[in-house]
């Protein structure tokens, strides 16, 4: 949530921190603010609403001048979204300038102290008391800007990245991290800030990521200086090079990120499997299992931990684990988990799946089984993230970058490294029979053709979404494997189209949601050949009973759900395990459609961030 964009250097800082913000736009937010010191002044233009807004009317009211800028797009959490509210933010002399992703917890006791001393506040945030206590250490303790910001930082309480700088020594920014990521980019005598590297990959392949509890001073002319919040330790920094680029994080001719993110998913899940998955020598290679197979070959049991998408992924992963892997699994919502005192022992596993790798909730839970003595194991799709540092093995995904908010190819490609993990302690542990072995990874080899098959459907998915796009509620059902796919299917048709779904096991539909089934009610029930299909035809004819209309995801050649369903559509046969990977695919392309017929923003959806960076 929140996006920081912030420049300093020899070129003019306008146009490369707009262009950073709108690059940042898919984390979620409701006003955008940017400031530019031209050497003498500072420049300052904030507004509620979109980057485009903020271009509108900084290009006329403000000077386009500067080579020191700082930008940020908001997500409100202390005061509503509006102008006032916006980053960046003064302090009360005017010198300092500061803007903040996070919150600080204990923010009104210290606005509090700061207003007997005579401090006053234009803002309801939580950030321009930060910058004014910055402002206040300053001043007391008679300190350059950053050791006033170390000072600072520690006496306050919650989640902070943070770029302030003073324009009365406008040769640096001073910039500190813990909880909310910051990345720094690295420049022939120049910095680039952001909340990740999307904003500078064009200018440079080189970037220092913050560890939580850092602050650094980036210096015109200068290297980078490292500090330790918390004692002032000097810190080195881990120079990485990034393997992103350009053409990854634009929309290469696609109407939307989203739909470039789904097309994306036969080579996402390619990459993902590959120089992992040999599926001719019947090798499944992975450094992070290899080199700690005993933690989960003697594991009691593993605990999946995660939120949203990704926790869905993890409830297929339940399946996959226990079925092949015979190990008892729990799968958590991150945001529950720290606060129902667990269980955990040293016998645990616990993985934790995130797209972005910042996800505050499952970096809490990581935090807290790692104290308690359980093996950590991270599963995400962004090099250096903090859950890539945070956790003891890992991972990545390869999915590349994911723009849209509404995630897609990082579900498939969490499922796609799972399943190998899976397949991995399987044969370790002899429960498959060579043969049986060679053919799931055979087909797991094939996956990706059958995914761009499956694609193939996108024109009869959207005929069928013209047809069902002013519903107001939606049912999905799925059984064994499929049944966290419904989940996933109604949580992408919330997310983007506004229309209210609810995913259920299919043989729960009678303990309840049955009730809602009338003429009105669309209910899309995925019956693959593989798994259950009876019971699954028995559920579809109990719905037609009822005259709701029936939305089929059924295997190629299938004529009997063909029979009783209004509209069908087909997917590659498969592996009951594999599954997922294909049948989740016409449902992301039906909320897809619904969304763009209902005119509604499908990568930006409102209220939603892509990193939830905070609890």
């Amino acid at each position: 949530m929140c996006g920081i964009v912030g420049y300093i250097g020899h070129r003019d800082a306008y146009p490369i921190i707009i262009k950073g913000l709108q690059r940042l736009e898919y984390r979620g937010y409701d006003s955008a603010g940017i400031v530019l010191f031209d050497g003498v002044d500072t420049h300052l233009s904030k507004t509620k609403g979109k980057v485009e807004d903020l271009k509108k009317k900084s290009e006329a009211t403000i000077t386009m001048d500067g080579k020191l800028g700082l930008g940020h797009t908001r997500w409100a959490t202390h005061g509503v979204p509006n102008d006032i509210n916006s980053h960046p933010h003064y302090s009360n002399s005017g010198d300092l300038v500061i803007i903040h992703n996070g919150i600080i917890e204990n923010y009104e006791s210290i606005k509090k102290a700061l207003t007997e001393r005579g401090y006053t506040f234009e803002s309801d945030t939580d950030t321009e008391v930060l910058v004014n206590l910055i402002e206040e250490v300053k001043k007391k303790e008679g300190v350059k800007l950053g050791q006033a910001v170390q000072i600072a930082l520690n006496q306050v309480v919650g989640a902070y990245a943070i770029a302030v700088f003073d324009k009365n020594k406008p040769d640096e920014i001073v910039v500190a991290k813990l909880g909310s990521p910051l990345a720094i980019g690295i420049g022939e005598n120049e910095y680039f800030i952001a909340s990740d590297a999307s904003p500078f990959i064009e200018f440079t392949n080189n970037a220092v990521y913050l560890e939580d509890e850092e602050m650094a001073i980036v210096r015109i002319g200068k290297e980078i200086k490292l500090r330790k919040i918390k004692d002032d330790a000097i810190a080195y920094p881990n120079i990485l090079e990034l393997q992103m680029n350009l053409e990854e994080i634009e929309k290469g001719g696609y109407e939307h990120f989203m739909l470039k993110e789904i097309y994306e998913q036969p080579r996402a899940i390619l990459d993902t499997y590959r120089g992992r998955l040999l599926a001719d020598q019947g090798i499944v290679r992975m450094a992070g299992i290899d080199q700690n197979l005993e933690k989960f070959l003697n594991a009691n049991r593993i605990i999946i931990v995660a939120c949203g998408t990704s926790w869905h992924a993890g409830l297929v992963a339940e399946y996959i684990f226990e079925d092949m892997a015979r190990v008892p699994v729990e799968v958590e919502y991150a945001s529950e988990f720290r606060y129902r005192n667990p269980v955990i022992t040293e016998n645990d596993v616990l993985i934790a799946i995130s797209q972005s790798g910042e996800t505050a909730d499952t970096l809490a839970a990581i935090k807290l089984a790692k104290e308690k003595g359980a093996f950590v194991f991270g599963v995400c799709n962004v090099v250096g993230s903090s859950i890539a540092r945070e956790t003891h093995a890992g991972a990545y995904t390869h999915a590349g970058p994911e723009i849209g908010v509404a995630s897609t190819k990082a579900f498939t490609t969490q499922i796609t490294v799972l399943t190998l993990i899976a397949l991995k302690l399987a044969h370790e542990k002899g429960i498959f029979s060579e043969s049986k072995y060679h053919e799931i990874l055979t087909e797991l080899e094939s996956i990706p053709s059958k995914v761009e098959k499956t694609l193939e459907s996108n024109a009869l998915v959207e005929e069928i979404s013209e047809i069902y796009k002013d519903s107001s509620n939606c049912l999905y059902l799925g059984r064994g494997y499929n049944f966290p796919v419904a989940l996933e299917g109604a949580l992408k048709l919330k997310e983007i189209s506004y229309i209210h779904a609810e995913g259920y096991p299919a043989a729960e539909m009678k303990h309840g949601p049955i009730a809602l089934i009338d003429e009105q009610m669309p209910v899309v029930v995925i019956a693959t050949k593989k798994g259950h299909y009876e019971k699954v035809v028995s559920n579809i004819q109990e719905i037609k009973s009822r005259k709701g209309r029936i939305i089929a995801i059924v295997t190629e050649g299938d004529e009997q759900v063909r029979e009783l369903a209004d509209h069908v559509i087909e997917v590659p046969e498969a592996t009951e395990c594999l599954t997922p990977l294909l049948t989740t695919i016409p449902l992301q392309l039906l909320s897809y459609h619904i969304a763009v017929m209902r005119d509604c923003n499908v990568d930006q959806p409102r209220n939603l961030a892509k990193s939830v960076t905070v609890e």
